[in-house]
């Protein structure tokens, strides 16, 4: 079937944005609130088997601050914290300290040209998103994605496939027909598990994980033309390391 759309994820695909990014503005927050939670980069890595920021401060909290889970007002501490990690992570973002990963601007521009329609599919926060499109990318660069699915638009996050479930039926295409790019064996999860051939391209985060399904796995796109990702999507292997 003929590739019409790419899928981008967002953290740790369009940019390295987890240990540099995320981390620091989750310990910002956590020091803001007096709380004595600190995510080393060590540690962060293995959180990120949790995906969404609210969910991994509720797991997080469940095995090494209990009490804090039982306090009534539990909820909304995380969601405010959540609200302030979001604040300082914007603030990354602005001061131009996370950049996009290499090739992706250029493959992003390819297809562009070529007509591909473009969609994001991600946990982040649709803020998150849209501040780094405009940061790295350009002031109308949001415009060039035409479904940016993002936040708590599903309840249910990665591996579950409902986010890409939600972008193809927006987009009004075959699963077939597009190309998830992502990052982890969560995010491949939940491509394959909506039916989309998905290329990965790990993040320091994510290497060593299993990638058993994907059309390739390239641990840099910077040599990563469109001629080359439409040429994997035509063929479709069930693996492919290049």
């Amino acid at each position: 079937m003929k590739l019409e759309a790419l899928i981008f994820d967002v953290d740790g695909t369009l940019a390295d944005t987890e240990r540099d990014g995320h981390r620091v503005a989750f310990n910002a927050a956590f020091e803001e609130a007096g709380l004595a939670w600190r995510w080393d980069v060590p540690l962060y890595g293995e959180l990120l088997a949790v995906t969404g920021g609210k969910e991994r401060m509720r797991h997080y909290a469940e095995r090494h601050d209990p009490p804090f889970l039982a306090r009534p007002d539990a909820d909304e501490c995380i969601r405010t914290l959540h609200a302030a990690k979001t604040r300082h992570y914007l603030a990354l973002l602005e001061a131009g300290q996370i950049p996009l990963r290499p090739g992706i601007a250029r493959l992003i521009d390819e297809a562009r040209a070529a007509g591909l329609r473009l969609a994001i599919a991600t946990t982040t926060t649709p803020e998150n998103v849209t501040t780094l499109l405009r940061a790295r990318l350009g002031p109308d660069a949001t415009g060039w994605f035409e479904v940016i699915g993002a936040g708590d638009v599903v309840p249910r996050k990665k591996p579950a496939p409902d986010i890409y479930f939600w972008v193809l039926e927006r987009l009004r295409l075959p699963a077939r027909a597009c190309l998830a790019i992502e990052d982890s064996a969560n995010g491949l999860k939940a491509a394959l598990a909506a039916g989309i051939p998905t290329l990965i391209s790990p993040c320091a985060y994510a290497a060593g994980e299993n990638f058993t399904g994907a059309l390739a796995v390239r641990t840099d796109l910077a040599s990563m033309d469109l001629p080359t990702v439409k040429l994997m999507h035509q063929i479709n292997k069930s693996e492919c390391y290049l």
